[in-house]
């Protein structure tokens, strides 16, 4: 439950930085958007973000058409690793097999770029 709780407020997060932080809204125009997602490798949590420089869009599911997925192995590895969120941690996860990348490792680092203007 806390982690749908937490990627559901973060879709609130990404909507609100795109109405009020104009770097953010830059930044996102220089991406062109972006669609990713989050989920547990049993796929019982997953949410998905589409962001454009006009819109973010957010719901349930992992469909299939994305450009970057974050897999976690579980739901207190997703916590714990979303909690403080720096290249760092994601490698560690990574390293220990608690975080799985499916999508061009790009897409990721443009991610972290733009996640830093929340």
């Amino acid at each position: 439950m806390k982690l749908k709780l937490t990627l559901w407020l973060l879709g609130f997060l990404l909507k609100r930085a795109l109405r009020r932080k104009p770097r953010f809204r830059e930044q996102l125009e220089r991406m062109r958007g972006l669609d990713w997602g989050i989920a547990t490798e049993d796929l019982k949590v997953a949410r998905y973000y589409r962001m454009t420089p006009k819109s973010v869009t957010t719901g349930k599911g992992l469909p299939v058409d994305l450009d970057l997925e974050l897999r976690f192995r579980d739901q207190d590895s997703a916590l714990r690793i979303l909690k403080k969120p720096t290249q760092q941690a994601f490698l560690d996860g990574m390293v220990a097999g608690d975080v799985r990348i499916v999508g061009d490792s790009a897409d990721m680092d443009k991610l972290q770029k733009l996640l830093k203007y929340l």
